[in-house]
């Protein structure tokens, strides 16, 4: 019998959320490669329209570390929640999946702390048996060994570590797709090699 290609890493835009984590802009100045994160975090906000997969944003403790950075456009997200708990999947996040995305099958997520909110949103999804796809170009922390461990730990508990690019070719699967030419264009610049998932040269 065939096997479930979701549960190999393919991706159905109808069965898909994207999730945005923490990327608040008074992490700025402690976060390596923010930027960066950024324009991946920016890519997937396009690509969410284009695809018409909705985006669940969280910030952590806003009245005290400041909304998501306004280098990101989160206007259109399906929910823009606040947070206390380091996870991302909280009771109110729960609720808006099960109302909006009743089949979710895939979670993309990216954002910050990769050892941190990230690992821990990654281990409470799959506890619920849901595909979680990793962006190593938008996931980063204060530390590059933390990140580094944290990436390899999400591979081993069974999360696809990948990048913006696969993920956006994967929901797209056909050149003939009628949104072929907007995520080429998405994809114009290629991930930046310094996000790169190397995790066993630099520890």
């Amino acid at each position: 019998m065939a096997r479930n290609i979701l549960k190999l890493g393919a991706l159905e835009a109808q069965k898909t959320a994207f999730l945005l984590c923490d990327i608040q802009e008074t992490f700025r100045p402690h976060i390596k490669h923010f930027g960066e994160v950024v324009k991946v975090a920016n890519k997937m906000v396009a690509a969410a329209k284009v695809f018409n997969i909705p985006l669940y944003v969280s910030e952590q403790y806003p009245k005290g570390l400041g909304p998501t950075t306004k280098d990101i456009n989160i206007s259109e997200a399906a929910l823009v929640y606040e947070k206390t708990k380091f996870s991302m999947y909280t009771p109110e996040l729960q609720e808006k999946l099960k109302k909006d995305i009743p089949n979710l099958n895939s979670v993309v997520l990216f954002g910050i702390e990769a050892h941190v909110c990230i690992e821990q949103t990654v281990i409470d999804l799959l506890s619920e048996d849901i595909n979680v796809h990793i962006l190593a170009d938008g996931v980063s922390s204060r530390s590059l060994m933390d990140r580094g461990l944290a990436l390899q730990r999400m591979q081993s508990l069974g999360c696809f570590i990948t990048t913006s690019e696969n993920v956006l070719f994967k929901l797209l699967r056909d050149k003939n797709h009628p949104a072929f030419k907007h995520i080429s264009k998405l994809n114009k610049v290629p991930t930046v090699d310094i996000l790169g998932y190397d995790i066993t040269s630099k520890l």
